[in-house]
């Protein structure tokens, strides 16, 4: 599961005055609606301004500490209980010097944003993801239509598993390659930050965007957040060496990394609340048995915490994980998850006899694939 950063950005440096407020206007047409129909705008999980409905029209007015992203809400029933439900129809928009056009026959999911520089940017980017986004909807529409029987089957969940690990793969592509073309853009910064809730980084990939990145984007302090997360990834990359770590045993026995050595290790990052965390555990269970007897061992460190040590020690039991396990029971505080640079679990790094580190993150089959590319 992912561990999320934030996603409302702030950014000025590149502005002639980082501390100038900037002034925007929104003006939007949804069909006839009328009230008690309702837009609000949300800044990261505030409500900082609504508007009532006329004949559909709406318009809000404000400013900004720098141009940021923003989302608009549509309430039919003009009620803001609740940020979840079906009823959350919303659409994202940047909050930028000048007038932002957003308009519908009948709602925010249909509506078409028209702004200025960072609003079509970001148009360009949800075109790029629009196929993928789509064959995801499409998926979901599909298992809807899956009986129960064909629920109970393991093969069943595995097929998804898969099939959703490559549509994140799609989509990341799609964003790396939009930063790629524009590195002097906001959106940019956006579109890495987004992709850490589908996709776990790899240095190999995200450390070249972001360096290409323009300084002034860097230097905003979700950029700085970022430049933080991919320094730490450096140094867990293929080929570094793997930092060394000591914790304990359900039964309180200390177990260092180090006692590994001269036999390839995975280290493998799950918790027990984490539920693809469990349905991966049955992959490295399989990889286990074929490689155990062949210099080929697994450390698992969870990041429960202490308040479920019991649901620890019983997930270890129920997904028969034989190899041994480990934690400080900190959760997402652990000291080996944090110089690991984790983000998201499951999540994994495969040891070579010497302690560096060979591969990353390795899933399924694919977990298979490279032990036997590494252990003759």
């Amino acid at each position: 599961m992912k561990k999320h950063l934030l996603s409302v950005l702030l950014v000025a440096p590149w502005l002639a005055n980082a501390q100038t407020a900037t002034p925007f206007t929104i003006k939007g047409k949804l069909g006839q609606l009328n009230a008690p129909a309702k837009v609000y705008l949300l800044r990261g999980m505030t409500v900082t301004d609504s508007a009532t409905l006329k004949n559909g029209t709406f318009e809000l007015k404000g400013t900004a500490e720098a141009p940021s992203m923003a989302v608009l809400v549509f309430r039919r029933t003009g009620r803001m209980a609740s940020l979840r439900g079906q009823e959350f129809d919303r659409a994202n928009l940047y909050l930028e010097s000048g007038t932002t056009v957003v308009s519908s026959p009948d709602s925010l999911a249909h509506a078409t944003v028209v702004g200025g520089a960072l609003n079509k940017d970001y148009a360009r980017l949800k075109s790029a993801v629009a196929s993928v986004l789509a064959q995801i909807q499409a998926y979901g529409a599909e298992l809807q239509a899956a009986t129960e029987q064909q629920r109970q089957y393991p093969a069943f969940g595995e097929k998804i598993q898969a099939r959703f690990a490559e549509f994140n793969k799609q989509f990341a592509t799609a964003n790396y390659a939009f930063v790629k073309a524009n590195p002097n853009s906001l959106v940019s910064l956006d579109a890495l930050l987004e992709v850490q809730g589908r996709d776990l980084p790899q240095y190999a990939t995200v450390g070249p965007l972001y360096e290409a990145l323009s300084p002034a984007l860097k230097n905003t302090p979700q950029g700085q957040e970022y430049g933080k997360m991919v320094r730490g990834l450096k140094t867990v990359a293929v080929g570094a060496q793997a930092p060394e770590f000591s914790q304990q045993t359900p039964d309180g026995k200390t177990v260092s990394l180090r006692d590994y050595r001269g036999k390839y290790v995975l280290v493998d990052f799950w918790a027990s609340w984490c539920g693809p965390c469990r349905q991966e555990n049955p992959n490295v269970a399989k990889a286990y048995a074929a490689y155990k007897s062949r210099n080929f061992e697994v450390l698992g460190v969870s990041l429960d915490n202490e308040k479920d040590r019991a649901k620890w020690v019983k997930a270890i039991a129920d997904d028969k994980l034989t190899w041994t396990q480990v934690s400080d029971l900190r959760g997402w505080e652990n000291a080996a998850a944090r110089s690991y640079a984790v983000s998201g679990i499951p999540q994994n790094y495969l040891i070579d006899p010497a302690g560096k580190i060979v591969a990353v993150n390795l899933k399924g089959a694919e977990l298979q694939a490279t032990l036997a590319k590494y252990i003759k």
